[in-house]
């Protein structure tokens, strides 16, 4: 058809439809107004753009209910596959992390968040003989996750250790972890977090490479956030279920300071402390200082994220097991 003939057509049009043409775009404009969201909203991973309130705001207007775990139903009849258990498992995710607030994982320190995440970490330290290095591969590698609102579950695979000296290398043990956030609140409502966790460690590494014994760990945890900085800190005890009498019983205290620049880098400062009460190393203490830094974190794909941190533990008491322990620690949030 030519353009004189689409015009003479459009001479043919009825006046009761062109003035329907005319209407509908006005008629149609507040409706396509109020679904776009005013904002775009990070809620987690370490890198919230808004403020709370912003994401709260835009939560809600977005039509999505969390914990309820239905979508407007408007919504929902055009996104059908989005209601399956995993979906609703993500956006229960997304939930707890927008009820916290968004520090970055120390190097050493318990990360005092609910986490979802692998985390895969690697270290390299200086034997207190002298002379030799040993090498740990998954020091702290695990998967964690959060199936609840107020849990965070992680398992922890056996590290693997090599030496340079004579001890024969070999797996250690299984670990464990579980978290409980008991208050908590937001960047610009409070800036806190309160919770307490449960780790403990299995024997199925032989000795040394392997403690032996099981190992149980109750830890209470708090951070607080002022504007870029944020303090994290942990004070537990490492209790023997049995060998107590070889092991005795620790006292573990770690605080972290961290600074925030632009969201993607993390200059941050730890003191890693150890006290020990009967056994083997009765009365003895050690405590490092850990300088470091973590980068990220960066999408990679629809929700996975990286993040990579390096740091070295130093250590600044007379007694110390190990000494210049360099670690690297990859980690993909989900």
């Amino acid at each position: 058809m030519t353009l004189k003939e689409k015009l003479s057509g459009a001479k043919r049009l009825p006046i009761g439809r062109i003035l329907v043409a005319i209407a509908l775009p006005f008629l149609t404009f507040p409706i396509m107004r109020a679904q776009e969201p005013s904002l775009h909203c990070r809620t987690g991973r370490g890198d919230s753009n808004l403020t709370s309130a912003a994401c709260d705001q835009n939560q809600n207007a977005s039509g999505m209910q969390f914990g309820g775990g239905a979508l407007n139903p408007t919504i929902q009849g055009t996104n059908s596959s989005d209601n399956d258990w995993v979906h609703a498992w993500m956006r229960k995710v997304d939930k707890v992390r927008a009820s916290q607030p968004h520090f970055v994982s120390p190097i050493v320190t318990t990360h005092v968040m609910l986490v979802q995440q692998f985390r895969y970490d690697m270290s390299w330290q200086q034997d207190p003989a002298g002379g030799t290095v040993t090498s740990n591969y998954g020091a702290s590698k695990g998967l964690e996750i959060i199936p609840v609102s107020r849990l965070e579950l992680g398992i922890f695979p056996p590290n693997y250790l090599a030496h340079q000296s004579s001890v024969p290398d070999g797996f250690g043990d299984l670990s464990f972890q579980l978290k409980f956030r008991a208050f908590s609140a937001t960047e610009g409502r409070g800036d806190y977090f309160v919770g307490f966790f449960f780790a403990g460690s299995l024997p199925t590494g032989n000795p040394p490479n392997g403690v032996g014994h099981t190992i149980l760990s109750p830890t209470f945890a708090a951070a607080k956030g002022f504007s870029h900085w944020d303090v994290q800190t942990t004070l537990g005890a490492n209790l023997p279920a049995s060998g107590t009498n070889l092991l005795g019983r620790a006292i573990v205290f770690n605080t972290a300071v961290n600074y925030k620049i632009r969201n993607k880098f993390w200059p941050m400062l730890e003191q890693n402390s150890v006290f020990w009460s009967g056994g083997a190393l009765d009365g003895k203490k050690q405590v490092f200082l850990t300088p470091g830094f973590v980068l990220g974190s960066f999408s990679v794909a629809e929700r996975l994220r990286f993040a990579i941190g390096a740091g070295v533990q130093i250590a600044v008491t007379e007694f110390h097991q190990y000494n210049h322990r360099w670690i690297l620690s990859l980690r993909f949030p989900f």
